[in-house]
């Protein structure tokens, strides 16, 4: 079992394993210490973020130092400092433990960074962008392997249930802390979790939400590799911080491939589109193809870009200038 599960970190350098205390990340590091592979197992690091939101987080850090010893592992507590948002609280702290981890693994020379999310997790992921509205790459959910600036994010236990893990912890006498705030229905991931036996008892269980979610990993795939292609046939033409490139695909190409050469000329262009919500997104392609279509010329400016489509369909990106005050 835990070649199959280990199997995406052989031939890895050295892995950060980031460990919380809870029953999944305790199992991730007891697992992943018991591997012994036929080629030599990579060396692993143990990380705990401390967010310094609860009194009990120091502690819980310390804990996870002491069973990491016990396995023979060297463990680092990374602290977040600075002030903390009142809004947005979760979104913050997540990003807030990537950088950590991230920067971290870079300074121990780890290649790639491994996290306990489970099939659970994944469900509720799937839900929660669901209610956000998000396209088929947000209910994709959360990818098994993906790369985060040049490290390596693995999750190897994303077919397991949180459920089996805490059972294998219990079973194996492994200590675990639990995490309060994982009760705390301030925090929209804790809602949704709540209404999960409900959906279950529909039909709708976790592992029927992972598998819609691998399903539509599969598509996702498949349509950025023919957006891709679209993209190179409009034959972009870059000059700085500007792309021109042919607009013909807002009227050849189906709708859904169309707008993800939209977001990908956006996105060479260096846009950030983090915060574009995909209606703006699906508004903007509209009307450029119906100024396409009817030969118009048309202005708009969308994520801090301006976007030009000129008579002879050149379609033409650049950042959008600062604006005056007090005009």
């Amino acid at each position: 079992m835990l070649d199959a599960v280990f199997a995406p970190f052989l031939g890895a350098d050295r892995v950060l394993l980031a460990v919380s205390g809870g029953p999944d990340s305790i199992a991730l590091m007891h697992l992943f210490a018991r591997w012994k592979p036929e080629s030599p197992r990579p060396s692993i690091l143990v990380a705990t973020v401390d967010h310094g939101l609860r009194p009990e987080s120091a502690d819980e850090a310390a804990f996870v130092a002491r069973e990491a010893a016990a396995l023979g592992l060297p463990h680092r507590t990374l602290v977040w400092t600075g002030p903390k948002p009142e809004a947005g609280l979760q979104e913050a702290a997540r990003e807030a433990r990537y950088r950590l981890l991230l920067q971290h693994a870079r300074e121990e020379g780890a290649t790639h960074l491994a996290t306990a999310h489970t099939l659970d997790d994944q469900a509720e992921t799937v839900l929660m962008r669901m209610a956000r509205g998000s396209g088929l790459s947000g209910l994709a959910g959360m990818r098994r392997e993906r790369d985060r600036d040049g490290i390596r994010h693995i999750r190897p236990l994303l077919d397991i249930s949180k459920k089996a893990l805490v059972e294998l912890c219990e079973g194996e006498g492994w200590r675990f802390v639990t995490d309060p705030s994982n009760a705390n229905e301030r925090f929209a991931r804790v809602r949704w979790r709540k209404l999960m036996p409900a959906f279950a008892a529909e039909g709708l269980t976790a592992e029927r939400l992972s598998r819609l979610a691998e399903r539509i990993a599969r598509a996702d795939e498949a349509l950025e590799a023919k957006a891709a292609d679209a993209f190179c046939r409009a034959e972009p033409v870059f000059e700085g911080k500007a792309l021109d490139l042919k607009a013909q695909f807002l009227t050849d190409e189906p709708y859904e491939i169309a707008l993800r050469v939209l977001v990908k000329a956006l996105s060479e262009a260096g846009i950030g589109l983090e915060a574009s919500r995909l209606n703006r997104l699906e508004a903007c392609l509209e009307r450029l193809q119906v100024a396409h279509a009817t030969g118009e010329g048309l202005r708009l400016t969308i994520a801090g870009a301006l976007i030009r489509l000129d008579r002879a369909g050149i379609l033409s990106i650049r950042p959008e200038p600062p604006r005056r005050r007090g005009r």
